[in-house]
């Protein structure tokens, strides 16, 4: 599950800050968004978007970043978004096994 949400991650990445740049540079689980990808805060909006759009209103990245003090989101690597998706989508998906109400998908 999180080779498929790292891909998917970035492929949202190549279509933020285009693939020219990201050619340059692999992404991986270890891919710093500051340091490595020097995102800026409008991309990091862009990228809470399309995060909505697949993923629904539980993978909230604002609230995600809310979360974490201003070190911990400077160093927040690719790997961290993944783990919390994963964790998100899991308890999504339990919820709607037990019959109880699902994400919204977008």
């Amino acid at each position: 599950m999180a080779t498929d949400i790292l891909a998917e991650i970035t492929g949202m990445l190549v279509e933020i800050v285009g693939d020219e740049y990201l050619l340059a540079e692999e992404v991986t689980m270890k891919t710093t968004f500051n340091e490595d990808l020097a995102l800026e805060s409008v991309e990091f909006v862009a990228l809470a978007e399309l995060l909505h759009h697949r993923y629904g209103a539980d993978v909230d990245l604002m609230g995600f970043l809310a979360e974490k003090d201003m070190d911990a989101i400077l160093a927040m690597s690719v790997g961290e978004l993944v783990s919390h998706i994963g964790r998100i989508t899991r308890t999504s998906l339990a919820r709607v096994a037990a019959g109880g109400p699902s994400a919204s998908a977008g």
